[in-house]
């Protein structure tokens, strides 16, 4: 009997060699493996299909569409084919698009004018804009999938929808579907990138969702904030608080909990000790995983977020580690030295009826 092996999917259509399959030997193979072998030639048929399908690519054919609330590098965003919103905040009485590349407002001058008390603001996607995103890639025989900001956090979401629903109407052959990710800024940038990993290996737009809907709690972000003047300035805690707290070098750790929403995990006393945390928070819960991340995310800190990085690679190897800065819908609110992390653990942990 003569099988088939993949052989190599660079560059086109994959190339198989022939190899000889003894069946008895297949036969005599104990049950696990058996059923391994099976999985395996059907995933390679399963892929090889989808390939054909799609005109020569494993890429499914759907978009995947998200805000700048999830704080990707811009060149990762482009590498995974992802469609990103920019979301409009406003600084020092001018406003701006907050696109990945920071084209009108670098991250140093961001964080330096926050710095200075600048006063700023941000605001949701309207359900206009998404029809503007939306339209022009249903007009063109693609489906959508929408992942994008907290529903806890912002409306953005509930205009997702309320567009969605005006477009169904006018294009009812096709799909688009808004997930809530219950995530922000990397976290949810993480969850964008795990749902494009499963495109290009050729999964459905069904099976798109299916996974993001398993997954997004598994998705842990955890933040600390230098400057507790920024918490209290968008109402996350009071005046009193924050002169205290700030004058006793009390640092907040802060996660986003089950429902989206960003909580308070404890504090600890001084800025190494907040590092620290941060670094066991992922040590402590990190899922193994194939393709891992764990994305570091400063608000102008790039030397505390150096610290941060080296610990965990010291701890986990340097695979998968990155650092980027944290995009102005976030970044307003929790101003210059802020330090976060986003990696894939086993659970939001911790229980708080401190809800900011």
């Amino acid at each position: 009997m003569i099988g088939f092996k993949m052989t190599d999917i660079r560059g086109g259509l994959p190339r198989c060699s022939p190899v000889p399959i003894s069946c008895k030997t297949f036969s005599d193979t104990a049950e696990p493996q058996r059923e391994f072998i099976r999985r395996r030639i059907f995933e390679i048929l399963k892929r090889s299909i989808s390939y054909i399908v799609n005109g020569g690519s494993f890429m499914s054919d759907f978009i995947i569409v998200t805000d700048s609330c999830c704080d990707m590098p811009d060149e990762l965003a482009r590498e995974l084919g992802v469609v990103v919103i920019p979301m409009v905040f406003t600084l020092g009485g001018k406003t701006y698009h907050n696109y990945l590349d920071w084209r009108e407002l670098s991250a140093r001058d961001f964080y330096r004018m926050l710095g200075e008390g600048r006063i700023g603001a941000t605001a949701a996607v309207n359900p206009e804009t998404f029809i503007d995103v939306f339209e022009p890639l249903l007009k063109a025989g693609r489906d959508i999938f929408y992942i994008g900001l907290s529903a806890a956090l912002s409306s953005t979401n509930s205009a997702s929808i309320i567009a969605i629903d005006e477009l169904r109407g006018r294009y009812p052959d096709r799909t688009v579907h808004s997930t809530d990710t219950l995530c922000a800024s990397l976290g949810e940038g993480l969850l964008v990138y795990l749902v494009a990993k499963k495109r290009q290996s050729g999964c459905t737009l069904a099976e798109a969702v299916e996974y993001a809907d398993a997954v997004k709690r598994n998705v842990c972000h955890w933040f600390t904030v230098d400057d507790l003047s920024h918490l209290k300035r968008g109402g996350r805690i009071s005046a009193t608080t924050a002169l205290i707290g700030n004058a006793l070098n009390i640092k907040p750790i802060l996660r986003i909990d089950d429902n989206g929403c960003l909580v308070s995990a404890g504090k600890v006393r001084g800025r190494k000790e907040a590092i620290r945390t941060l670094a066991r928070s992922c040590t402590d819960s990190l899922l193994p995983f194939d393709d891992r991340r764990i994305f570091i995310v400063h608000g102008g800190c790039e030397e505390d977020a150096g610290i941060l990085a080296k610990s965990l690679r010291r701890e986990l190897g340097d695979e998968g580690i990155s650092v980027s800065p944290i995009g102005p819908v976030i970044g307003m609110h929790t101003g210059p030295g802020a330090l976060g992390i986003a990696f894939l653990g086993t659970s939001r942990s911790g229980d708080s009826d401190c809800a900011f």
